[in-house]
C-alpha cells in the first residue's frame, strides 16, 4: 500500500478534488462534477454570447469558434469519467488487486519502474497545463504594462482573455473578468488533467503487465528445465505455468478493450472539434496583425499539438508493448515444452501479431505515425477557403459551383453558392497573403 500511496499521489489527489476518483462517496462527487459543470457554464453563456455579437463577421466568429469548442471539449472529458464510474472502477481495482498479489523481485521491479513512469507524467503534464492557462490568459495585460512603461496619447485597446461577452463593460471591469477567466479556466483544465492521467495511468499499468508477462515466458523454460531434474512431472509444471501467462495476457488485453469501448467515441468528438478548432487558428494566423493575438493563437495551436501528442505517445507505447510479446516467446525454448503447451503458446503468438490500440471513433490510431499525419491535413483545412475561392473568381457570379479541396489524402466536392462565398470571403482571402499559398503548393506536390 506503501508503494500505492506514494507512485499514483498526483493522480489520487487531482481526480479526488475533480470528482473523478471512481470510489468517492456519490455525495461528494456530485457536488465536485457540479462545481466544475457550474464553472463550464459560467464560462460558456459568455462565449454564446460573444458568438451573437459577431453577426456577419467572420473573422469574430472564427475567433470565438476556438473558444467555445475547447470548453465543449472540457465538458466531454468531464462526462466521460462520470458515464463510466463502472468501468474506471474495474480498471482501479485491478491495478490495485496487482499490486496485493505477491510477486517475483523482477516483476516488482517492472511494476515499480512504470508506476514511477506514469508518476512524473503526470507531474510534467500538470505543471504544464496549468502553468500555460496562467501565460495564456496573462497575455491580455500586456498592454496595461505598456501603457505604464511606455505610455502614449491615448490607451491601448484591450484585449478580453477570452473570447467572451459580459455584457458590461470591457475596459471598467476588465480585472473582475480577468480573474473569473483565469480562476474557472484553472477548474476547467484541472478536470482535463483529471481525464488526462487517470488514462496516463491506466496505460502505463497495462504496458507493464505486457512486460512482466513477456518476462515470465522468457525465464519460463529456464525453470522447466531446473524441474525437470528434480521432478520427473516437470511437464505438468510447464503446462500450468503457461495456463497462468496465457490467462494474465488474456486479462491484459481485456483491460485495453476496456479503455478502447470507453474512450473510442469521447476521443472520436475530441479529435473533430480539436481539428476544426487548429484549422481555424491555423486560418487566423494568416490574417492577424497584432502580435499579442497571433502570440496566443499560436500558443493555442502548440498546445493543442503537445496534447494529440501525449496520447499518441501513451498509444505507440501500448501498441509497442502489445507486439513485443511475440518476439519474446519465439526467442525463447518453447520448442522444448510439450505439444498441449506448444498449442497454447502459438495461439499467444498468433494473437500478439495484431498490435492493441487506442483510436478514436476506430478511424484514428493513437500512434507517432498517426501524429505526424495531422500536421499536412491541418495546414489543407487553413487553405481550403483561399484554394477554393481563387477558383471562384474566374466563374460566374450567381452561378452556383463545386470546388473541390485536393490533397494527396482526400479529393471531397464542398457545394456552396459563390455569390455567398464571394460575399463574405472575398475581403478575408485577399488578406491571406502567399502564406497559405505557399501551404497549397507544397501538399499539392506531396
Amino acid at each position: 500500500m506503501e508503494n500505492l500511496r506514494h507512485y499514483y499521489d498526483v493522480v489520487y489527489k487531482i481526480t479526488m478534488l475533480t470528482g473523478a476518483w471512481p470510489y468517492l462517496k456519490p455525495t461528494a462527487r456530485i457536488l465536485r462534477v457540479g462545481l466544475v459543470t457550474l464553472t463550464i457554464i459560467t464560462i460558456f453563456i459568455p462565449q454564446i454570447a460573444y458568438q451573437f455579437t459577431c453577426k456577419s463577421n467572420l473573422q469574430c466568429t472564427f475567433e470565438s469558434m476556438t473558444s467555445y469548442l475547447l470548453t465543449i471539449v472540457a465538458l466531454i472529458k468531464v462526462y466521460t469519467i462520470q458515464l463510466n464510474n463502472y468501468k474506471m472502477k474495474d480498471l482501479t481495482q485491478h491495478l490495485v488487486v496487482d499490486w496485493k498479489t505477491e510477486k517475483t523481485p523482477e516483476q516488482l521491479k517492472i511494476m515499480k519502474l512504470y508506476a514511477n513512469t506514469s508518476r512524473q507524467l503526470c507531474l510534467i503534464y500538470v505543471a504544464y497545463v496549468l502553468s500555460g492557462v496562467i501565460i495564456f490568459f496573462s497575455l491580455p495585460l500586456v498592454p496595461f504594462i505598456l501603457d505604464v512603461m511606455w505610455p502614449l496619447n491615448q490607451s491601448r485597446p484591450v484585449i478580453s482573455p477570452y473570447p467572451g461577452y459580459y455584457f458590461v463593460d470591457t475596459r471598467e471591469y476588465f480585472f473582475k473578468i480577468f480573474w473569473h477567466s483565469i480562476i474557472s479556466w484553472e477548474i476547467i483544465f484541472t478536470a482535463v488533467v483529471a481525464h488526462d492521467c487517470l488514462l496516463m495511468t491506466y496505460v502505463e499499468h497495462i504496458c507493464s503487465m505486457f512486460t512482466m508477462v513477456g518476462l515470465d515466458y522468457e525465464s519460463l523454460f529456464s525453470n522447466c528445465d531446473k524441474a525437470m531434474e528434480i521432478t520427473n512431472n516437470y511437464k505438468e509444471i510447464c503446462r500450468k505455468k503457461v495456463v497462468l501467462l496465457v490467462h494474465a495476457h488474456k486479462e491484459a488485453l481485456r483491460l485495453v478493450e476496456l479503455l478502447e469501448n470507453t474512450f473510442s467515441i469521447p476521443f472520436a468528438i475530441q479529435m473533430l472539434l480539436a481539428i476544426i478548432g487548429m484549422s481555424v487558428t491555423l486560418l487566423q494566423i494568416t490574417q492577424q496583425n497584432d502580435i499579442i493575438k497571433s502570440c496566443r493563437y499560436t500558443l493555442y495551436v502548440v498546445g493543442q499539438l503537445i496534447h494529440l501528442f501525449w496520447f499518441s505517445f501513451e498509444g505507440q507505447k501500448l501498441i509497442d508493448h502489445s507486439l513485443q510479446m511475440s518476439d519474446k516467446i519465439y526467442n525463447s525454448s518453447w520448442y522444448e515444452v510439450s505439444a498441449s503447451s506448444q498449442k497454447l503458446i502459438i495461439l499467444v503468438m498468433m494473437r500478439s501479431t495484431r498490435p492493441s490500440v487506442l483510436s478514436a471513433g476506430k478511424i484514428f490510431i493513437f500512434s507517432l505515425e498517426s501524429f505526424t499525419t495531422v500536421r499536412p491535413l491541418e495546414i489543407t483545412e487553413c487553405t481550403f477557403y483561399r484554394d477554393s475561392l481563387m477558383r471562384l473568381r474566374f466563374s460566374s457570379v450567381r452561378r452556383p459551383c463545386k470546388p473541390r479541396c485536393r490533397t494527396s489524402r482526400s479529393s471531397q466536392p464542398f457545394s456552396v453558392s459563390c455569390l455567398w462565398i464571394r460575399r463574405h470571403f472575398a475581403a478575408l482571402i485577399e488578406r491571406a497573403g502567399p502564406t497559405c499559398l505557399n501551404a497549397i503548393t507544397i501538399i499539392h506536390l506531396r
